[in-house]
């Protein structure tokens, strides 16, 4: 998606709801962009939004998951148009969905295993 609005989140929510099994319910983890708790979302029944605290970003794995992308695969490059940082993010972001394993590790934070 081009941009990170209320119609690209409502989409994303249509498709992650169509993966959700049959009876079963989501729980999706948000910070609190405009886009995430707007009132004019379109929330399938089967998805619950749960908003993370405001400025928390240690509590959001997907922070760390950018961060990976960005150290490893998006940084200290010259990008030669809109078109090329495109094409790395896409890039970038299918390379990261082909390792589960790492993205799972990217998420771990240790003091939350403690209890």
């Amino acid at each position: 998606m081009p941009k990170c609005n209320t119609f690209a989140m409502t989409l994303l929510l249509k498709e992650i709801a169509k993966n959700v099994a049959p009876g079963a319910h989501a729980v999706l983890l948000l910070d609190q962009a405009g886009w995430h708790t707007t009132d004019k979302l379109d929330v399938p029944a089967n998805i619950t939004l749960l908003p993370l605290p405001a400025k928390c970003p240690e509590l959001n794995p997907a922070e760390n998951v950018w961060q990976f992308m960005r150290d490893n695969w998006l940084s200290n490059r010259v990008f030669k148009s809109y078109e090329d940082i495109v094409d790395h993010c896409c890039h970038a972001w299918n390379k990261l969905v082909d390792q589960p394993w790492r993205i799972m590790s990217i998420g771990l934070r240790d003091w939350a295993h403690g209890f």
